[in-house]
């Protein structure tokens, strides 16, 4: 998990066929319609990039004054200020850094609302029967969510979805992305099945392809 995680890489080619099998099987049992998405960030988390540039401009102008200016606040004020812009822009490159200053509630909620906004923007929401469930993957903070649409959640609460999450999650952790999300998926099918079970004339709503930021992680 070392280096910088990218959405269209995350899988390998054999990975996203594996995964595309088993969308595709667990809806030929369902009507639920199970999408899967990969970001690379659900934020850009731009007060940890400000935040980060002031602490190392002025900690590196306060190293600087006392070694060379007899540690004057005249030359201490003007460092600070020249030197929070490659502060800033170090934290920007280079998003790992900025993620010691940010708390879990903060991402957490981050990684939520994106996945909200993610459910909509692709259809999820116009399934007929209202059973759209997104898996959501946010690489950055190695965060999962599942939502489901109202069809699903009255018959699964989300807090059986969120151990799904926990599931993949625990995966990406450890190194078994797939495997995990795999498992999940197919743990969320048998329920679906359950309380759902597949009609005459169903038919895929939603594309069964990993999807990115902006396009299928092709």
């Amino acid at each position: 998990m070392m280096g910088r995680l990218r959405a269209e890489t995350f899988f390998s080619d054999n990975e996203k066929q594996q995964i595309k099998e088993a969308v595709a099987a667990v809806e030929s049992r369902t009507i639920g319609e199970v999408a899967v998405m990969v970001v690379d960030e659900s934020s850009r988390y731009r007060e940890a990039e400000i935040l980060g540039g002031v602490i190392l401009g002025s900690l590196i102008a306060l190293i600087l004054t006392i070694l060379f200016f007899h540690e004057s606040i005249w030359w201490y004020v003007p460092l600070s200020f020249i030197l929070f812009f490659p502060g800033w822009f170090l934290f920007k490159k280079f998003r790992a850094l900025k993620m010691h200053g940010i708390g879990n509630e903060r991402k957490e909620n981050a990684v939520r609302e994106r996945a909200l906004k993610a459910f909509y923007e692709r259809g999820l929401h116009r399934t007929k029967q209202n059973t759209g469930v997104l898996f959501f993957i946010s690489l950055l903070e190695h965060k999962v969510w599942v939502l489901a649409d109202k069809g699903i959640n009255e018959k699964i609460e989300q807090a059986t979805l969120n151990k799904f999450a926990l599931l993949v999650a625990q995966g990406i952790r450890d190194g078994h992305a797939c495997d995990s999300l795999i498992e999940a998926i197919n743990e969320a099918g048998k329920l679906l099945a359950q309380h759902y079970s597949i009609q005459p004339g169903d038919v895929n709503e939603l594309s069964d392809e990993i999807i990115c930021e902006d396009n299928k992680c092709d």
